[in-house]
């Protein structure tokens, strides 16, 4: 009875230690947030209130949320360079195309006979124009897409934040609430850094 009653101690005993533990990383990441806090905009600072920054603490203290945002951000770097490299094809495809159509129209020019000149012209000119109109509504429809990925990635990102409990973050386009969100990145960043270079990471 004596070495249970002695086992359950220490088990208190080292319960109460975590929990110090928890609470002096909690106060440190607090410090730190509100500290890095003041570098933001003045309306900023007003919307992250103690509360929230404690939150982000609390959520940033077993190392996770930075975890998270990383991948996030691996992948967002991902989606960007894939969306470039498509909008650069694109264009290199249509560069190509107009110069193949002038080329052709060159040829044609070389080989027309003088009285044929302006019909063959005016031919090659509506020519022209349909191209410049199907590369520009092509180029519209790239634009609406790369806007609509990226658009969707940051639903993702706020999705799994959110589910991951990393206060402020929930789906929105609200612009304010964006910029906040946007903000709170930012601290979560700084924060791994200063975890890094204190060698915790």
């Amino acid at each position: 009875m004596k070495h249970l009653k002695m086992n359950k101690t220490v088990e208190v005993y080292k319960e109460s230690a975590d929990i110090a533990k928890q609470q002096e990383q909690h106060y440190h990441l607090l410090s730190q947030l509100q500290s890095l806090v003041k570098d933001l905009s003045s309306s900023c600072q007003q919307r992250l209130s103690y509360d929230t920054l404690s939150n982000l603490a609390l959520a940033l203290i077993d190392g996770t949320v930075f975890e998270i945002v990383q991948g996030l951000l691996e992948i967002q770097h991902l989606t960007e360079k894939n969306l470039y490299n498509q909008r650069l094809k694109l264009h290199s495809e249509h560069r190509a195309l107009k110069q193949e159509l002038l080329k052709k129209h060159k040829e044609a020019l070389q080989s027309c006979k003088t009285h044929n000149m302006a019909v063959l012209r005016a031919a090659q000119q509506r020519e022209l124009e349909a191209l410049e109109q199907r590369v520009k509504d092509e180029q519209r429809m790239m634009d609406e897409k790369i806007v609509l990925e990226l658009d969707q990635k940051v639903i993702d990102q706020q999705n799994t934040l959110e589910k991951a409990g990393v206060p402020g973050f929930y789906i929105t386009t609200n612009p304010q609430e964006l910029t906040l969100q946007m903000n709170l990145l930012e601290l979560i960043l700084k924060m791994q850094q200063k975890v890094c270079e204190s060698g915790s990471c």
